[in-house]
């Protein structure tokens, strides 16, 4: 699976997307916070000055042309999914779809996988913030399971992620994998006595493959590793919030 990356400061998706739908990722440049929170940090709730995180919102709007502001969720690392309409900004759901034009849908990551879903015929998106817990406990499923069409008529983008050399879990965490599919086995890699190297990648990979996805586009960029591209919540602990955008023209 290969991706070609756009920075400057945006990650524009290179999937077989149709003309009408449109889809970003964020990197940490181009904003107005400081340090810890340099500079363009989106998240509301990391400790950042208010004012700021709103200007930061404001730009990306008028940078990127936005036809609405973004509807941003409270992710709290489950597997609810909301139907994107003008009042559900803020509620409580870690994936949001729509099929609505000009509703753009978001998530937050700075090391959890931020996922963008649409189908072939360009009616319908989704955002999907999947954690590992969220990921284990079906938030993909849930999200396209929001589609009419067959696995084989959707398309998915993994955006920026801590990579597989750099998430380090319990064994807790393997066995659950484990659990849901043995075949998970094959993203783990033994780490210190007791820990284990999780390839969020490759989990998403096999949830999708599941449900005969029929392309799954992006991945390969490590938030950890990347400081100057990338906030890392793993890395830094205090830190900003990146932001996955889709939405329909």
């Amino acid at each position: 699976m290969t991706d070609s990356y756009t920075f400057n400061p945006w990650i524009r998706p290179e999937w077989p997307a149709p003309p009408g739908v449109r889809a970003v990722s964020t990197t940490r440049r181009g904003g107005y916070s400081t340090t810890p929170y340099d500079s363009l940090n989106l998240g509301d709730h990391v400790g950042d000055d208010p004012l700021t995180v709103r200007q930061n919102r404001a730009h990306l709007k008028t940078v990127l042309n936005l036809p609405s502001d973004p509807l941003w969720l409270q992710q709290v690392h489950g597997c609810d999914v909301v139907e994107g309409t003008s009042g559900v900004s803020g509620c409580q759901a870690d994936a949001i779809t729509t099929s609505t034009p000009g509703v753009v849908c978001a998530v937050l990551t700075a090391d959890c996988l931020p996922l963008l879903l649409c189908n072939r015929s360009g009616t319908r998106v989704a955002a999907v913030h999947a954690g590992w817990r969220g990921l284990c406990a079906g938030v993909i499923e849930s999200a396209l399971d929001r589609f009419a069409e067959p696995g084989e008529e959707l398309l998915a983008w993994l955006g920026p992620a801590i990579g597989p050399m750099a998430f380090e879990v319990g064994n807790e965490v393997r066995l659950a994998f484990l659990e849901w599919d043995p075949a998970n086995e094959v993203a783990f890699l033994p780490g210190v006595p007791g820990h284990w190297l999780a390839n969020i990648y490759r989990l998403a990979e096999n949830r999708l493959n599941a449900r005969n996805i029929g392309f799954i586009g992006g991945g390969g960029r490590c938030t950890l590793s990347q400081p100057e591209r990338f906030f890392s919540y793993r890395r830094d602990g205090v830190t900003g919030r990146m932001a996955s955008l889709i939405w329909i023209e």
